[in-house]
């Protein structure tokens, strides 16, 4: 797993650009798929079982946050935007590479005022002297995101891009487990451009038509001194079965389902609901006339953030619940 994880997070990937990641993702998975496919908007599909039968979509999204090149300076300096939910205050410092390579650095201007500055106050040094020098590198709506790190301490990773490279993991790790046999056909989706507002998923779903929907995604832990939304989620206590979130109220079904495998397998678990934030269950239970669909959640802290945190006893008990799931007639 923890090869894996590492592998998955340095791979480049933000929301809109994920080709990268696509590749990496489909060599890992081909050699255990019954059927690829990749649609229009670049979701990657990995089916397995008989697509004749009921069938369960499992996603998670592979996209990443990021920032997009909006104008450069006469000196060099890169303007931006964020795509997807690029937290301000962890900014200033922090370093950003696109998918050629080219390294920058985050700096900010001079504040008159003590107030939070927006984003139109940073700027990306990527070490150039003026214009034409930086034009041979990045152009305007180039994408870049965090540059990529990996540290291990004890049982704890601590990486960008674990949301949502961690239910990645879990995914290829369930796949890999799992019997030819299946009682229902199962679509493993990687899918895009969730961090922008649970884009890829939408029309996957609607084309993909499942009896069943699950996600598997990180989300909050309520751990860490005072943190902005209590809740009874912790890392290294197992993963979580979510309730509820912004996008979703989990079918009570998905939920009893998720509950009564893992207490069957002596996997342990925990209770999320998430005041905050949502996952791709939130566009597969509205499609069509509607999917039950609940989420599979690894607790992770700094989401958002360069140095995302997950627990590997978290991960791994994940993928055995997801994989047993899927042994057993829904």
């Amino acid at each position: 797993m923890e090869a894996l994880l590492e592998k998955l997070t340095k791979t480049f990937g933000p929301a809109g650009s994920e080709e990268t990641i696509r590749a990496v993702i489909l060599e890992e998975t081909r050699p255990f798929a019954d059927d690829v496919m990749t649609d229009n908007l670049g979701n990657l599909v990995i089916s397995r079982g008989k697509m004749d039968q009921e069938t369960v979509l499992v996603a998670a999204h592979m996209d990443e946050i990021g920032i997009m090149v909006t104008y450069i300076e006469e000196k060099g300096f890169l303007r931006f935007t964020n795509v997807g939910g690029v937290r301000i205050e962890t900014l200033l410092g922090s370093r950003f590479v696109f998918r050629n390579g080219t390294t920058g650095v985050i700096g900010l201007e001079k504040q008159k005022e003590k107030k939070d500055p927006g984003f139109s106050a940073y700027y990306l040094d990527i070490g150039v002297r003026d214009a034409d020098e930086a034009k041979k590198q990045v152009q305007i709506g180039d994408t870049a995101c965090y540059e990529p790190s990996f540290g291990r301490q004890g049982r704890r990773v601590m990486a960008k891009a674990l949301d949502n490279r961690a239910g990645c993991a879990v995914l290829i790790e369930a796949l890999k487990a799992l019997p030819r046999s299946l009682p229902l056909g199962v679509h493993f989706a990687f899918t895009v451009q969730e961090e922008l507002g649970l884009r890829g998923a939408t029309p996957l779903a609607y084309r993909l038509n499942p009896a069943y929907g699950l996600a598997v995604d990180v989300t909050r832990v309520g751990d860490t001194p005072e943190p902005e939304y209590k809740m009874g989620v912790s890392l290294g206590q197992g993963p979580a079965v979510k309730v509820k979130d912004s996008s979703v109220i989990c079918h009570p079904a998905v939920v009893e389902k998720l509950k009564s495998t893992a207490e069957k397998q002596g996997i342990p678990y925990q209770i999320e609901v998430l005041e905050r934030g949502g996952t791709d269950a939130g566009a597969i239970h509205l499609s069509r006339e509607g999917v039950p669909s609940g989420v599979l959640s690894v607790p992770c802290r700094y989401i958002h953030s360069p140095g995302e945190m997950v627990d590997l006893d978290d991960m791994e008990n994940a993928a055995s619940l997801l994989q047993s799931l899927l042994q057993e007639p829904w």
